[in-house]
């Protein structure tokens, strides 16, 4: 009978213990929970997104907007369950100032005029900003880049001047208005906007 030289024992146990770590690495089961990144490939209409290696994740209440190309938290359950926990940060989360139309200024008691992509799909704005004389329906006060601009126009009440009202709207090419004013403002004296009112608003 010919003996099986230690070495050869040896070298089986390793493999068979490589094999046992690669199988625990791959099943939830053995492993338990864990989390890793993923890129959606699919917003599935159930709730759930496949990403790009296949795995298909429930989303979290709190992962709004999900769109094709999100850099994800994905984690999955020791029964192998996955959840879409949300979309991962991207750029500082400053807020980024943008350019006044015509003859506003920003008012240096304030913010100054700015925008923020939340990254839950919705934007917001800060600041005031002031200028004097005749406040036109429909005037143009900035135009936001393309990353803030929302998908349909948008629109909340505003304070113009002291006892006269109107509307500021952003409009899907990103431009910043004034009108529909109740009374209609004097074409003279202090006239402002109130950008923090968009203190939110959707994105898409």
């Amino acid at each position: 009978m010919t003996s099986v030289p230690p070495a050869a024992h040896r070298d089986l146990a390793w493999a068979l213990k490589q094999q046992a770590r690669r199988v625990g690495e791959q099943s939830p089961t053995v492993r338990g929970s864990d989390w890793r990144q993923a890129i959606v490939q699919t917003v599935n209409t159930d709730g759930t997104v496949t990403t790009v290696d296949g795995i298909v994740a429930r989303r979290m209440h709190t992962y709004l907007a999900p769109a094709e190309g999100d850099v994800i938290v994905v984690t999955v359950s020791s029964v192998g369950d996955w959840l879409a926990a949300g979309r991962l940060a991207s750029g500082s989360g400053a807020w980024t100032p943008f350019t006044l139309a015509g003859t506003w200024t920003a008012n240096a008691n304030y913010y100054t005029p700015a925008y923020r992509l939340n990254g839950d799909g919705t934007a917001s704005l800060c600041g005031l900003a002031s200028m004097s004389g005749a406040l036109t329906s429909g005037m143009v006060v900035a135009t936001l880049p393309a990353p803030a601009r929302p998908a349909k126009n948008v629109r909340v009440t505003v304070q113009v001047a002291v006892g006269y009202f109107g509307v500021m709207t952003i409009a899907t090419n990103g431009e910043i208005t004034l009108n529909d004013f109740n009374p209609t403002p004097p074409s003279t004296g202090g006239k402002y906007i109130q950008f923090d009112t968009f203190s939110r608003y959707r994105l898409v």
